[in-house]
């Protein structure tokens, strides 16, 4: 039974004293009318109603009910009043997970240029390498780095995450600089504990490639990676999301340019569409402006014959 429904049908009878005109009013049936107030007095316990040929009249039951029945037909007017305004203007809280390395590097500043637009957002960002489950965990929006995405879910593509592998001017002077994938067996090389070797993947022609490497240093932490690199400990691969503004000043050079590694993608992924909040689709067509789609914001720089070897 819709019991708002019911309370709007048992509140007019009762202020007009008779079912045909409630039905008039309502424009309903009568026999719709009198469904309507049977299941409420089912559900009550109770009957509402006295009811002759002339005129309904209220029962005690009738009279104590109704001012409670008045008080939940106001309540659901506000609830729509309030749902009403969150679509009109964004509000609200919106649960968001991330890795911590694009949350650092790109989407925090996006996140705070967003509520400047939009003052009355909240934003509870948790930043994690493992996919969480969204609908257990009450998240709102995911940000993934991926080329495999859940089916059950909608995502919307953000931008395409390309990595690059470089190490510090000082450790090339030292060791020397590769030109050929063989030659990485004879580098110390870094790499991040989530992919370890594996990450070392080129494309050559239709192949992929998987070249043997000498793993020196492996951490679990994007960002001490990064300083192992610009410390001079050797050669790995991060993505240009991370490391674009450290080559574009020199402080990482770009390797082995002829063999490019494999590219994700970034994704904007949530559980549905229907009953979208406001805040969180005006969010979503804001990052995918903000990050650029095919080429990055990030990745702009990179574009010229002195970023590269």
């Amino acid at each position: 039974m819709d019991r708002i429904t019911a309370a709007q049908v048992f509140v007019t009878v009762a202020e007009r004293g008779s079912l045909i005109q409630a039905a008039e009013q309502l424009e309903m049936s009568a026999a719709t009318i009198s469904r309507y107030l049977v299941s409420l007095e089912d559900w009550l316990g109770a009957r509402l109603l006295h009811r002759t040929t002339r005129r309904v009249t209220l029962t005690d039951a009738g009279q104590l009910a109704l001012p409670s029945c008045r008080q939940l037909l106001e309540t659901a007017d506000e609830v729509k009043q309030m749902a009403g305004n969150l679509r009109q203007e964004p509000r609200g809280r919106l649960r968001l997970t991330c890795a911590l390395s694009f949350a650092e590097a790109q989407l925090t500043a996006a996140l705070i240029e967003y509520q400047q637009r939009h003052p009355k957002v909240q934003i509870s960002l948790t930043t994690t390498d493992r996919e969480i489950d969204l609908a257990a965990d009450q998240i709102d929006l995911a940000v993934r780095i991926s080329n495999t995405l859940e089916p059950t879910l909608i995502a919307r593509p953000l931008a395409t995450c390309r990595s690059v592998i470089c190490a510090s001017p000082d450790y090339l002077l030292r060791h020397g600089t590769p030109t050929h994938l063989d030659e990485l067996a004879r580098h110390r090389c870094l790499v991040h504990a989530l992919v370890s070797a594996t990450q070392f993947r080129f494309r050559q022609g239709d192949k992929i490639v998987e070249p043997t490497v000498d793993v020196s240093f492996t951490t679990n932490e994007t960002a001490i990676l990064r300083r192992a690199l610009l410390s001079g400990g050797g050669i790995g691969i991060l993505p240009t999301y991370y490391v674009s503004e450290d080559i574009q000043r020199g402080a990482l050079v770009p390797l082995l340019r002829d063999y490019p590694l494999e590219t994700m993608g970034i994704h904007a992924v949530f559980l549905s569409r229907q009953h979208q909040p406001l805040a969180l689709r005006l969010l979503v067509d804001f990052l995918v402006e903000k990050f650029g789609g095919e080429e990055p914001v990030w990745d702009r720089g990179l574009n010229g014959p002195s970023m590269w070897p």
